[in-house]
């Protein structure tokens, strides 16, 4: 589960009724919306929050690093709240489903010196992409 909202109220990010709700719309495992979903959820407990809010929320949590902002195969940008849980994703090529997993091992480990060009490599993203149960 992300703690996305403490980790906001630690840092003392100022909880306007917007963003609070925005925060609680990302908040939870394996949450990957897009900024349209976010506002459509966001409506539903705070009727009179904008598109643009959302937007300009969702922009300083990014900027933050609270949040991250994913992008597979050309389709609109999702924004995971689980940016301090080190995680890969699972993606499902038929409808876009997106799964956080965390497998065995550590990939940095996985490139040999050889291939790093003298790169010091400070991260690693994953993507697998498959079929999830519904579209297979």
């Amino acid at each position: 589960m992300s703690d996305l909202l403490e980790r906001l109220r630690a840092r003392g990010w100022r909880m306007t009724s917007q963003r609070r709700v925005v925060a609680e719309v990302l908040d939870g495992e394996h949450v990957h919306l897009t900024a349209d979903e976010v506002h459509a959820r966001a409506v539903r407990l705070l009727p009179e929050i904008s598109r643009a809010t959302v937007y300009n929320a969702l922009g300083e949590l990014v900027s933050l690093g609270e949040v991250v902002e994913l992008s597979t195969d050309g389709r609109a940008k999702r924004y995971d709240p689980n940016a301090r849980h080190p995680h890969h994703h699972l993606v499902c090529s038929g409808c876009g489903l997106i799964r956080d997993v965390r497998p065995a091992g550590d990939p940095l480990c996985d490139l040999p010196a050889e291939e790093r060009f003298g790169f010091t490599v400070s991260g690693v993203d994953v993507t697998y992409r498959g079929l999830c149960p519904s579209c297979s």
